[in-house]
């Protein structure tokens, strides 16, 4: 159902960063940092770059672009071509989509946090947060059970067998923000923790928020994941509204594409990566991983011994249970979540 997008509700998503939305989207500049206090908070940050060091990456800004221009990968406005005109609801660039306003939001979060202990945003609310851990718990137990199958000596209960079928799973959490995904999914049962931010803010929040916590065992750092230094893979990487952020900055079809490169190298063979997004529906993230993996078939075809491979992510699952709602003789969700797996 393409290019269903729902408005967001004030008690699910409060100020003063709520999801991209058009409504968010289409705010004036002026009004959303016109304030001298924030700007003087995502100074003390030390900005690089309107979106971090990729922004000083030409190379790699460059061969996305000419992706982009070659092939038949799905910008954000393409998502609504089934519509005849303008969609007013459609992804449009936003401060939401630069650096420096998160290192100005998560600056004051952190005073907040300090001054009166508050943990800050929600991103999609508390319940979707929740729904998103579970359901990634029991896919995850899932997989690892269906692995196991026809292992005679295997001989534990189911609930230990999870138990420690899920603490040897490492995770990793794009765009942490105030990193309280990562303390639900320990709370799953999940142990090998690591939640990276391009923000200096963020990661400084959610460590401390998991230090107060009872989580000093997560790990966070400061990495650009369109410009990653992580060298490590995860068997489980979690993404809850980056890709609607990277979306959303003045080069955001270019930046997605750059996005799913990066990623690809992020999650090890067999691995799981889960989507949460509130700007694309399960069927435009299938439509945009499947156009990632023709992309890269069309350059394998060009290496005769890599032809033969299967595509680089492939769908598993999607969360069935958000509410639903029919508008305009359609149906959908204001939030979607899909996994796929690395091949």
């Amino acid at each position: 159902m393409a290019g269903v997008r729902w408005p967001p509700e004030d008690s699910d998503l409060p100020p003063p960063r709520p999801p991209a939305t058009a409504t968010t989207a289409a705010v004036p500049a002026e009004q959303l940092v016109s304030d001298d206090d924030r700007s003087v908070a995502a100074d003390s940050w030390s900005i690089k770059s309107e979106y971090g060091s990729t922004l000083d990456d030409d190379q790699r800004h460059a061969d996305a672009s000419e992706v982009l221009s070659i092939s038949n990968f799905p910008s954000a406005s393409d998502y609504s071509s089934d519509k005849d005109g303008s969609d007013s609801n459609e992804v449009e660039a936003s401060l939401l989509g630069l650096q420096s306003y998160w290192d100005s939001s998560y600056a004051e979060d952190l005073t907040n946090f300090h001054e009166h202990g508050h943990a800050g945003e929600i991103w999609f609310g508390s319940e979707v947060m929740e729904t998103v851990a579970a359901w990634t718990r029991t896919l995850c137990a899932d997989i690892s059970q269906s692995q196991k199958a026809g292992d005679s000596s295997n001989c534990k209960s189911d609930s230990d067998s999870t138990s420690k079928d899920l603490s040897s799973w490492n995770v990793l959490d794009l765009g942490t923000g105030n990193g309280l995904l990562l303390q639900q999914l320990a709370k799953q049962g999940f142990s090998d923790l690591t939640g990276t931010d391009y923000s200096e803010g963020a990661i400084v929040l959610a460590q401390n928020l998991a230090n107060r916590d009872g989580f000093s065992n997560i790990n966070f750092l400061v990495d650009d994941v369109l410009d990653t230094k992580l060298d490590r893979k995860f068997h489980l990487v979690m993404d809850k509204g980056t890709l609607d952020a990277i979306g959303l900055h003045p080069d955001g079809p270019v930046k997605r594409i750059m996005y799913w490169e990066s990623v690809s190298n992020l999650v090890a063979p067999g691995g799981i990566l889960v989507i949460t997004s509130c700007n694309s529906t399960k069927d435009e993230l299938l439509q945009e991983v499947e156009s990632f993996n023709q992309k890269v078939l069309s350059v394998q075809d060009m290496d005769q011994e890599a032809s033969n491979q299967p595509p680089v992510f492939q769908y598993v699952d999607h969360v069935r249970t958000y509410p639903t709602i029919i508008f305009g003789g359609a149906e959908g969700s204001r939030v979607c979540t899909v996994a796929f797996r690395r091949s």
